[in-house]
């Protein structure tokens, strides 16, 4: 069984990525040394990202329970501290009415429901921990990038609004430039609430204090080597520097998923690649070239999309699918490629410089809905992943349920579609193979408008 499907590259815990992000919060430290020695604790969380920081943060608040969190790298180092910053409806690899043909309209809107809540989460947790995460804008903005991908969004719009009571908003091309800015792919837009940006890096640090703050036990630099159970019931997880006893183990690690500890998880994710790239500020004059007044997050309507935002110092952040390897030269191509269609798209910033760059991994399952449940042979494992690059509340949303199970013995109130082990992917060793055939096909579509 291969435990990791990409380069070695992209699996350097020891190593932080030069991204916008880490430049920018070092202001906020996390006191976590490494696991040392023996231990001992009720609840062990492998994955010290949104899921686990949420699920550790509301069981030490809210049940009071002894819960350690070990985390491969510092606390930020994977998907939690290298995202868009997005926080907004979405967490399905499908589109919404996609989603009513799968599971019907009474379900899918009991999950988009989940999804506002989830949103109302992450906004509520901030407040009351004073979480210094720089939100900015009120909506997520989904840009018809042809005239054809505008009359997608329209019936995309009637989908929202009709049948899954989404409080959307369609705009032509001349409403939205008014409102919100201009491009060369600009034909009208899907307006989509709530959602916000925020700083993830800074979130997710501010989170882990908060945890740390209500009891909970963290421990950066802490990769996990090997997890067994024994005989008497304790689960026992070695890492480098030390051994964790714990009654129960809440495994949380999303794109990074190690498969070989637990052979049930082999080949229930999809990690994929995405890369964002972070320009120098844009001065008023670039800013009004294309009439840009808006602060909030965005993405185009390409099947292969890109996802962009203007952040609150006027740097511009511009993202989209990696290259397929995670070797170190497919990283410096899709950097280039990524600042060649920001470039296509906004022309008259030809000469903006780039100043950051960095990629991590998005997690799709087979269902291409989040899977959250605990394993049918052993009830004492508990689980979260899959949120196909909408983790900011999703996985803040999961583990809060995961914690509230746990906690309270009773099966959380959560849609049905998310609950349960995601089906494996079939061919699982081919995956990446035709993984790329998808993604080719879609940016042949793309072309075709």
């Amino acid at each position: 069984m291969k435990d990791r499907l990409y380069d070695d590259n992209l699996y350097q815990f020891h190593k932080p990525q030069a991204s916008y992000w880490e430049a920018t919060a070092d202001d906020i430290k996390v006191s976590a040394p490494a696991l040392s020695g023996d231990e001992t604790c009720d609840v062990a969380v492998i994955g010290g990202g949104y899921t686990g920081l949420s699920a550790a943060y509301h069981l030490a608040r809210n049940h009071k329970v002894d819960v350690r969190v070990l985390e491969a790298g510092h606390f930020g180092w994977g998907a939690s501290g290298r995202n868009g910053g997005f926080c907004c409806i979405g967490g399905v690899g499908v589109h919404r009415r996609d989603l009513i043909r799968m599971v019907g309209v009474d379900r899918a809107r009991q999950y988009y429901q989940s999804q506002i809540d989830a949103v109302e989460l992450v906004c509520r947790i901030g407040e009351e921990e004073s979480l210094d995460f720089r939100a900015q804008g009120s909506a997520e903005l989904e840009v018809a990038h042809t005239k054809k991908a505008f009359e997608r969004l329209r019936e995309d719009f009637d989908v929202s609004s009709r049948h899954l009571n989404l409080p959307v908003e369609l705009l032509s091309a001349e409403q939205f430039r008014e409102r919100h800015f201009d491009s060369d792919e600009q034909f009208g837009a899907l307006v989509s609430r709530p959602a916000f940006g925020l700083h993830p890096l800074r979130y997710c640090r501010g989170f882990a204090n908060a945890a740390l703050r209500h009891g909970a036990v963290l421990h950066e630099r802490s990769e996990v080597l090997d997890w067994s159970k024994g005989d008497d019931g304790w689960h026992r997880i070695n890492t480098a520097g030390g051994s964790l006893r714990a009654r129960k183990v809440i495994f949380s690690t999303n794109g990074f998923m190690p498969e070989r500890l637990k052979p049930e998880f082999y080949a229930r994710t999809m990690p994929i690649i995405s890369a964002i790239i972070v320009t120098s500020p844009l001065t008023e004059q670039q800013k009004a070239a294309y009439n840009w007044v808006t602060g909030e997050t965005a993405a185009n309507s390409r099947r292969v999309l890109n996802y962009f935002r203007l952040l609150p110092d006027n740097r511009f952040l511009f993202g989209g699918r990696g290259h397929s390897s995670g070797h170190p030269d497919g990283e410096q191509e899709t950097y280039a490629r990524l600042e060649s269609m920001l470039k296509s798209i906004w022309p008259k910033w030809a000469d903006l410089a780039v100043d950051y760059n960095w990629h991590g991994l998005i997690c799709m399952t087979g269902s291409m809905c989040p899977s959250i449940g605990q394993l049918d042979g052993d009830k004492s494992v508990s689980f979260a992943y899959g949120y196909h690059g909408n983790g900011v509340n999703t996985a803040t949303w999961a583990g809060k349920k995961l914690a509230d199970w746990i906690g309270s013995g009773q099966v959380p109130d959560m849609p049905d579609i998310v609950q349960g082990m995601a089906k494996k992917f079939p061919l699982a060793s081919l995956r990446l193979k035709y993984f790329r055939l998808a993604i080719g096909l879609a940016s042949w579509m793309d072309r075709r408008g």
